[in-house]
């Protein structure tokens, strides 16, 4: 048992320090050398949990969202904005999923299944945006599907200029800025009145998903 948590710990240890490596220099240009520099780990232990710098990328692009809980709420369309709130904290603060973030847009990660992510928040926002309109919460001209599309292109450009601009320092601001222009134009404005996307909100989500793993976590514990 002690080994087994061990070897999770190793696999951990080489995820972060990957992320890490991907995020300041990008696929082509990180190494394994760097990162198991970063990580502290022998080569062998790296290729025992990775076979390659392409594992390692995926790896690292599927465990964005591994921990990411939002809860169900009467009003998908506060279910949406939540959703997009808490990824945006989580991209301001936290290593992997900024790493991930990076590594689906860089075109030079060749063998990276970048798509994967994209296609992932395509799904999640179509599943939200059918359930609010069966509740009568979209406008009559929406179709799910390709409101969800228009979303995840428009969050990913305003998180690639906030990148650009200032190291995501302003995200937080201009993703509200992006929702209150949206948004008019797919829900019916009596949904809208009641929809938060304040500030407080955003690091009430983080707390409540950290709770969240943090219980899964010590279940899995003690069921071993």
């Amino acid at each position: 048992m002690a080994e087994q948590e061990r070897a999770i710990r190793t696999r951990r240890t080489i995820l972060f320090a990957a992320a890490k490596v991907f995020q300041e220099h990008g696929y082509q240009a990180a190494t394994i050398s760097q990162i198991l520099a970063e990580a502290g780990v022998t080569k062998g232990a790296l290729y025992f949990h990775f076979p390659s710098k392409e594992d390692l990328a995926q790896e690292v692009l599927l465990s964005q969202n591994q921990d990411f809980f939002v809860p169900d709420r009467p009003s998908k369309i506060q279910e949406i904005v939540d959703m997009v709130l808490l990824h945006t904290y989580r991209l301001q603060t936290d290593p992997l999923v900024q790493a991930a973030v990076r590594l689906s847009l860089d075109e030079l990660a060749h063998g990276v299944n970048r798509g994967e992510s994209f296609i992932h928040w395509d799904n999640l926002l179509q599943e939200r945006l059918e359930k609010a309109q069966a509740q009568g919460e979209l406008l009559p001209h929406i179709v799910p599907a390709e409101t969800s599309g228009v979303l995840v292109g428009a969050y990913t450009g305003i998180q690639s200029l906030s990148q650009a601009l200032s190291k995501h320092q302003d995200l937080s601001t201009r993703v509200t800025a992006l929702l209150r222009h949206l948004l008019p134009s797919i829900a019916v404005p009596s949904v809208l009145a009641s929809v938060d996307m304040s500030q407080d909100r955003m690091l009430k989500l983080h707390a409540d998903m950290t709770a969240q793993a943090q219980a899964q976590a010590q279940a899995q514990a003690q069921a071993r």
